[in-house]
């Protein structure tokens, strides 16, 4: 089974971004009791005021589709909407590199 991976870019309106910073560090912290999920880094660009970017990486996609379903998450997805200008989601599949658990099951 592949691992899964998503890079998101969150446009927040304007003068919104530390509010859905704060919810997507909540989400992060989160994460920490969810062993499926490997990676969940919350970023502020450089160059862009109101924008964030998600990195996540998990064991496998599935594991990412049940996290939606769950009812803190979903919550937080609520809370975080009115924040929102914008989202742009990028799926990936994570081939290995520093801080990224081993492909290899048996390693």
């Amino acid at each position: 089974m592949s691992k899964f991976g998503m890079i998101a870019k969150f446009t927040a309106k304007p003068g919104e971004r530390d509010a859905l910073a704060a919810i997507l560090l909540e989400a992060a912290a989160a994460m920490e009791q969810v062993h499926e999920c490997e990676l969940y880094i919350v970023n502020l660009s450089e160059s862009e005021p109101d924008t964030l970017w998600v990195t996540e990486v998990w064991s496998h996609a599935e594991a990412h589709a049940a996290s939606l379903q769950e009812e803190s998450t979903r919550e937080a997805i609520q809370r975080a909407k009115p924040l929102i200008a914008g989202v742009e989601p990028t799926r990936l599949i994570p081939l290995g590199g520093k801080g990224l658990e081993s492909l290899n099951p048996d390693a």
